[in-house]
Order: C-alpha cells, then sequence, then structure tokens
C-alpha cells in the first residue's frame, strides 16, 4: 500500500499570529476555511467541531502545515511541549541562512529555547519557541553543495 505524508496539523490559539510567523519564514498559505458541521465531527471525533484552518505550504511544494484555531469546542490549554516529551514533538524546516530566520523569529517574540548547536560541521540548529508554544526546529547546512 503506497503512503504519502499529507500535512502536519497544529491547533493555534491565535491562528493570524501563527499565520505571520510561518509566512514570514517563507512558508504560502494555499487556503483558508472555516468548518463545522456532522462531517468535521465525525472526521475529528469532536461533537460540535468547529474552527477556522489554513494550510500553508513550503517554498519547495513539498511540505504542509494545518493550522486550526478552536471557536467550539474550547481549545484547551497545556504546558509548552518540552522537547522529551511523548507525542507530538516539533515542526522542522532547513534554512539557508539560520540567522536571519532567527531575526524573523524574533519579530514575533519567538527565540530559541537555549542557543545554536552545530551537529557534526554539517548543520547549524536550533529549537525556537514559536507561536502557541510550537517548538519549531530551524537547521542551516553547512557544506552546501
Amino acid at each position: 500500500m503506497p503512503i504519502k505524508l499529507e500535512n502536519v496539523a497544529i491547533a493555534v490559539r491565535d491562528l493570524e499570529a501563527t499565520i505571520a510567523f510561518f509566512t514570514d519564514l517563507g512558508l504560502t498559505v494555499l487556503g483558508r476555511d472555516t468548518v463545522s458541521g456532522e462531517w468535521t465531527d465525525t472526521a475529528v471525533g469532536l461533537d460540535g467541531n468547529h474552527a477556522k484552518i489554513a494550510m500553508l505550504q513550503t517554498p519547495d511544494g513539498t511540505g504542509r502545515l494545518e493550522l486550526f484555531e478552536y471557536l467550539h469546542p474550547d481549545a484547551i490549554e497545556t504546558e509548552p511541549t518540552l522537547p522529551n516529551e511523548i507525542g507530538m514533538h516539533r515542526v522542522a524546516f532547513s534554512v539557508d541562512d539560520l540567522d536571519e530566520a532567527l531575526e524573523v523569529a524574533a519579530r514575533h517574540g519567538c527565540y530559541p529555547l537555549r542557543g545554536v548547536g552545530t551537529y557534526e560541521d554539517i548543520y547549524r540548529l536550533t529549537y525556537v519557541r514559536g507561536p502557541s508554544g510550537i517548538i519549531v526546529m530551524l537547521a542551516e547546512e553547512l557544506q552546501k553543495g
């Protein structure tokens, strides 16, 4: 059976702020909608499911994020995920210029959890705490080629 990753979906506190963050990093908005009704209740498993959604895509066209802001039922606030917690961990992006990407993230009030590390002279990378507490890994390949 062939399988293909379609997208990663993330529930967010503020859809507009999260879209602004990811589009400033270089993703584009493919579409937006508000969804509700029996089909969403069934598919998602929440009665009265009603959400604003946006689909974003990476510039190369291979990666997609689907962002949800729940209108009903109310979104449940949780503690921000830690890098070693079981479950949805992070979303990762390669960037041409890590310092520039960190400047973009900082304009949105988003900063590295600790700093920038170098993996075997192959990547400079960091984890940034993004909107709604999303952990976003940004990595710059050092041996471009």
